[in-house]
């Protein structure tokens, strides 16, 4: 089966400023994979790249076995995608925003009720599903973003720091959602500030100045390092390594 993410010496420029500088990595179908840095490591615009959202300025990569460069359009309608900022309408109820949406995945009439009557139960999002999602708390907005984006069943879905804001009580509950949908099959790619979420993750990787300098199971990159911790690993890697370590592809 091939791996439903491969990507090799992926760059992106703008103008002099290298934000992706040649990362590689695959990731397997069902993995739940971390990807970590600091702000402006570069994460979002890898990313995007991934999404078919921004064309590489070099490199190569398959997403879902699709060419990023000249099968961008394809990618996009077989992910789901959950960026930083939240996307839904505010001024719309939850269950409108996603019959907005299915209508955009150009769903059937019958097949979409089903499906948001069943991400609705699946989600527990309950009562809150018919209220403006300008009003509800973060969590909750979060809960009806993750189901936008898997309205349409995608195989892969990416997730921008999906629990940014959440409470922690929350972001478990976020956490336990994911863990079934990787059990049902789906591709988790996930960027997180949390060092607690990115235990949850099979494998990590830690992006520095558009470079990846690690990747590997997080508690082998722990005892890798003898650090007492994974954010301790993180901190210690990205602040006396900044010209970054050589890529490994341990895990």
């Amino acid at each position: 089966m091939e791996a439903a993410v491969v990507i090799e010496k992926l760059t992106r420029k703008f103008g002099d400023f290298t934000a992706v500088d040649q990362i590689s990595l695959q990731v397997e179908t069902g993995e739940i994979f971390g990807f970590l840095g600091a702000n402006g490591a570069g994460k979002t615009t890898a990313i995007r790249m991934l999404c078919g959202l921004l064309l590489p300025s070099s490199g190569a990569g398959r997403v879902n076995g699709w060419d990023i460069y000249s099968e961008n359009e394809k990618i996009k309608t077989s992910i789901g995608y959950m960026s930083q900022k939240f996307s839904l309408y505010k001024d719309l109820t939850g269950k409108e925003n996603l019959w907005f949406y299915g209508s955009v995945y150009k769903l059937k009439r019958n097949e979409l009720k089903d499906r948001i009557s069943e991400l609705s139960e699946e989600l527990a999002l309950g009562e809150f599903i018919n209220r403006t999602t300008e009003g509800l708390p973060v969590g909750w907005r979060q809960r009806l973003a993750l189901a936008t984006a898997l309205l349409h069943r995608p195989k892969i879905l990416f997730l921008d720091e999906p629990t940014a804001g959440v409470d922690p009580v929350f972001r478990r509950q976020f956490w336990e959602i994911l863990y079934r949908l990787a059990d049902n099959g789906t591709t988790l790619f996930v960027t997180t500030h949390y060092m607690d979420e990115a235990e949850f993750c099979r494998r990590i990787s830690i992006m520095h100045r558009g470079k990846i300098i690690e990747i590997g199971k997080p508690m082998e990159l722990v005892k890798r390092y003898n650090k007492p911790s994974l954010q301790e690993t993180f901190i210690s890697l990205i602040s006396e390594l900044p010209n970054g370590l050589e890529m490994t592809t341990d895990g």
